[in-house]
């Protein structure tokens, strides 16, 4: 059985799609009681990855509203969290005395185990995010700390935050590429990066556990360096520097990797060209210019480099993949 769960409204009668949508969130996701203006014909899908205790669900749905009563949670309460990063439309959450209102890229927590009343908004479109649901107990953090967090606001779009959405969008993107023995290492780095992210926001770093602080600044660095390849002057000091970390630091964060900092650079960077060099839509761009838009200065060093990876020259790579170019 994969880790994957697909469900679509569309899929089934127009006078069952409401009440299927209803059933299935209450069944896979948590009991709540939902209302909208589109009950007549509810087109919504989900897709539900489940990595064990952790699952990651792509959320598509017109405006709705939501609740969740006490009687609800009398009745079934997992003591979990969940964690909804909005990628469009908005969501409003009344929960634990507050009232918070978050667009595309906001982060809200709710807590399962607190009555809640929420809105998603999206006018004649559809709302779409990424929920993240998990026990309470698989949080390193304190439960009283966490609660000053449950609906409120928390941005996605930087530093952290902007490490957890990418993170997320991504797990959900390649989720049918999983296989059963995958699922127990992405709950960790899930849980990992959900820990760093909300440490952040509680100033409570110390409590977080070691492995998964070291696991989280790795994650972190990854995707800087990803989105500086095309920097000519990113290098491990650049990186260390970035991240307020010592050069020292950095190397013994990479010493149990299978590449130094400076190899993973130059790994990525080579990647990408590889990747360029067989794009048909790129073909009239000449190599050198490939290999300067990911941050190669010299094409003679880049040539040696691209020999060394792949075996041939960058332009006879370009012309095997693409035979009527010359080489």
């Amino acid at each position: 059985m994969g880790l994957v769960t697909e469900f679509r409204t569309k899929d089934l009668p127009v006078t069952e799609r409401f009440g299927s949508w209803h059933d299935m969130t209450a069944r896979a996701l948590i009991p709540n009681t939902i209302r909208s203006d589109h009950e007549a014909d509810f087109r919504a899908s989900a897709h539900m990855l489940n990595l064990g205790g952790v699952q990651v669900s792509t959320l598509v749905y017109p405006s709705l509203e939501t609740r969740r009563s006490v009687r609800m949670i009398r009745r079934s309460d997992p003591g979990s969290y969940q964690l909804m990063l909005t990628l469009r439309g908005g969501h409003r959450l009344l929960q634990a005395g507050l009232d918070t209102t978050g667009g595309p890229g906001d982060v809200m927590l709710y807590d399962t185990s607190r009555p809640w009343h929420g809105w998603a908004g999206a006018g004649q479109g559809t709302v779409e995010g990424v929920l993240v649901q998990f026990p309470r107990a698989l949080l390193p953090l304190p439960a009283d700390k966490l609660d000053r967090l449950t609906a409120v606001r928390l941005p996605g779009r930087e530093g952290v935050g902007a490490v957890l959405s990418g993170y997320l969008t991504q797990l959900t993107a390649s989720a049918t590429a999983y296989t059963a023995g995958d699922g127990a290492h992405l709950a960790t780095c899930t849980l990992d990066l959900l820990t760093a992210f909300l440490a952040h926001h509680l100033d409570a770093g110390a409590s977080v556990p070691p492995q998964a602080h070291r696991r989280a600044l790795l994650l972190e660095i990854r995707g800087f360096i990803e989105r500086h390849l095309g920097d000519p002057g990113l290098s491990p000091a650049s990186v260390a520097a970035a991240h307020s970390i010592s050069l020292r630091s950095l190397h013994r964060l990479f010493q149990d990797q299978e590449l130094t900092v400076a190899g993973w650079i130059r790994a990525r960077r080579l990647e990408h060209c590889r990747r360029d060099l067989t794009d048909p839509l790129l073909s009239s761009r000449p190599v050198h210019a490939v290999a300067a838009a990911w941050g190669f200065t010299d094409p003679s060093h880049f040539s040696r480099a691209f020999r060394a990876a792949y075996g041939v020259p960058p332009g006879d790579y370009r012309h095997q993949a693409h035979p009527s170019t010359a080489p």
